[in-house]
């Protein structure tokens, strides 16, 4: 089916309409438009919401349907899309299944790993991690150490990754070890881990924000079958370049995702906080046009993410762009979270206690977890690299320095 307006598309708008009117439980939806947050084993309704979409294959709606998902045209998914968002509806399957291994998967994958591992994670059964990151090789990965020694009939692992977030809770993993200690990039291999093998062991690391969302993650001998081996041997880097890009797009906006808070808006909280005059604006004039270039930016950055979406579809997946967008991104939403604590004044400095609101200490906890994203997924500085050399084409700083 075409990606454009016409019958087609109308009659997939009603067959969406009606099946969302049948299966989507009213209590799930969003207020102020508010997604509801992820949680471990969901209950009650959430949990018959995500039975649901996984049943239809609509949690990842532009995956094949041979794999489980809802085989849809970029066209029909950006309808179900306006559909949910129309009432209220966000999506029950999601994580790093879907963000960045399954579409990885689904390109380097032989057959018999498409079959075994990208249905469970359409239906939202399976919980992924991803090893990649090192205490000796976060910026430059390639400098990883994690061992992987062919022993015959089995892999065998030795090593640890850090940051690893929601290895405590994962699965499986998606992770990067050495195989040949001669190369550095022609070195690397992509390999899938049971997190529940022997020998495997996840520490959880407390953030400013107060939350564990990301582990230490130990390897001691850890025993892996030889067909977990995505991709040839040694041929790793490449997968986790395009696994990269499918995180950046993800984390940026064009996954659907994006670091923006869906919370209340911060014109609401500027009205709430700050007061309005008699025409209902609010009192502050500097302050309604600080409010009012965020709000272009991040319409801006919406527009400009869509248009990107559109066109890694049509070019076969995300390009380097991504790093564009994963810097406006972290930069748009941390100046959102920066704007609306000082909006707060003294009641945006809660940390805890009765003083505070929830929707208060909330808002500080973000804005500190605001602070990873211009880390998270490759820092700001490893994205303006990028940036510089594949899309302006500039010499690197190596070459600069060497003339």
């Amino acid at each position: 089916m075409a990606d454009f307006g016409g019958a087609d598309l109308d009659a997939f708008r009603a067959e969406a309409r009606e099946w969302l009117e049948a299966n989507f439980p009213r209590a799930l939806a969003r207020k102020n438009g508010e997604a509801a947050g992820w949680v471990e084993e969901p209950t009650g309704d959430l949990n018959a919401w995500k039975r649901s979409m996984g049943e239809k294959g609509w949690g990842v709606p532009t995956w094949p349907k041979a794999y489980g998902g809802g085989g849809l045209e970029p066209g029909q998914a950006r309808i179900l899309h306006e559909e949910m968002r129309d009432i209220g509806a966000s999506n029950p399957i999601g994580g790093l299944g879907v963000m960045m291994f399954g579409p990885t998967l689904l390109e380097y994958g032989s057959e018999a790993q498409k079959q075994r591992h990208i249905p469970p994670i359409a239906r939202g059964e399976l919980a992924w991690c991803q090893g990649f990151s090192e205490p000796g090789a976060g910026s430059d990965l390639a400098s990883l150490q994690t061992k992987c020694e062919d022993r015959g009939d089995h892999w065998l692992v030795n090593g640890s990754k850090v940051w690893t977030s929601g290895a405590n809770h994962a699965d499986w993993c998606f992770c990067l070890v050495r195989t040949d200690t001669t190369k550095k990039h022609e070195g690397i291999s992509f390999l899938l881990i049971d997190m529940r093998t022997p020998g495997v062991e996840a520490r959880p690391i407390k953030l400013i924000a107060g939350v564990s969302a990301f582990c230490e993650t130990f390897f001691t001998d850890v025993k892996v079958p030889k067909d977990n081996l995505v991709g040839p041997l040694n041929g790793g880097w490449n997968i986790a370049k395009r696994l990269l890009q499918h995180e950046r797009s993800s984390i940026s906006g064009g996954g659907g995702g994006g670091m923006f808070s869906v919370g209340e808006s911060v014109a609401s909280v500027a009205k709430t906080y700050v007061g309005v005059d008699a025409q209902g604006r609010i009192v502050d004039a500097d302050l309604r046009s600080r409010i009012a270039a965020l709000d272009m930016e991040r319409r801006a950055f919406q527009l400009t993410g869509q248009r990107a979406l559109s066109e890694s579809r049509s070019n076969q997946g995300p390009s380097a762009a991504t790093s564009i967008m994963k810097n406006a991104s972290s930069r748009i939403g941390q100046d959102q979270k920066e704007l609306t604590l000082e909006i707060m004044g003294s009641h945006g400095l809660g940390w805890e206690g009765d003083d505070f609101t929830a929707d208060e200490l909330a808002a500080v906890r973000a804005w500190l977890h605001g602070k990873a994203t211009t880390i998270a997924g490759g820092s700001f500085e490893i994205q303006n690299n990028i940036i510089s050399k594949r899309i302006l084409g500039l010499p690197d700083s190596k070459a600069r320095g060497a003339g």
